[in-house]
């Protein structure tokens, strides 16, 4: 795993470790808790920039992991954010947990399962496709969901993506600097770029081609995480 700092809430700052190739954060006591919007941000292009070269090549876990501060085994746990569920290993020692990359915006409410026509739409373009949390395959003509983990087709939630890239941009901005009246309609202006960038990746060549090697959501991070890149501030 590699450490890298974020910044949380109220000018303090969060150190997390993680591993791409695993795809998984491994958090110490409530480190997830205390990332601020933009540390989220951050963390979304990280996860995007190498979800397509993972294209679902991680192995599927058989063996429970350990603490790597005590070395004892991890335990299974189940949480529910909202209406979502999520899981994660956790430490009995209390040292911390480990958790996958498509669990942790799960915990932050990312992710909304496809509708009926969504998986409809994809049956008539991808045959199989990877599991965004497992790397199993999943046969379209055969089910909706891993037959390994049990995680249903689900992709990222775009009203949420939006809200949190508005709201980092405003907050990003130099308070001498910030328009308050203008605002409201920078806001609105981040929000239809963004939902103009999301309505246009089924139509980006190799879209389809990404969704069945590296998931639904980890096509959906690769195109954020070029977006943010495209439309990044000086």
């Amino acid at each position: 795993m590699i450490a890298k700092t974020l910044d949380g809430h109220l000018g303090t700052s969060v150190t997390i470790d993680l591993c791409t190739a695993c795809q998984v954060f491994w958090f110490d006591a409530r480190e997830s808790l205390q990332l601020s919007p933009g540390a989220v941000i951050d963390l979304f292009q990280l996860v995007g920039e190498g979800a397509v070269e993972r294209r679902g090549a991680g192995a599927v876990r058989t063996t429970p992991p350990r603490c790597p501060q005590c070395n004892v085994v991890l335990l299974l746990t189940h949480d529910r954010q909202r209406n979502t569920p999520f899981q994660y290993y956790r430490c009995p020692r209390d040292h911390g947990r480990l958790t996958s990359f498509v669990d942790f915006l799960r915990e932050k409410d990312f992710i909304t399962p496809l509708s009926a026509k969504q998986v409809e739409d994809l049956r008539r373009n991808v045959r199989t496709i990877n599991c965004s949390n497992c790397g199993a395959p999943i046969d379209l003509n055969q089910t909706t969901s891993c037959t390994h983990c049990g995680s249903p087709l689900s992709m990222l939630d775009l009203e949420r993506t939006c809200a949190i890239v508005s709201q980092l941009r405003a907050a990003a901005a130099p308070p001498a600097a910030t328009d308050l009246a203008a605002l409201p309609m920078e806001l609105e202006r981040a929000r239809r770029e963004v939902d103009a960038a999301f309505a246009a990746f089924d139509q980006r060549p190799g879209w389809f081609t990404e969704v069945s090697s590296a998931g639904l959501i980890g096509a959906g991070l690769s195109s954020l995480a070029r977006w943010l890149k495209d439309n990044a501030r000086d």
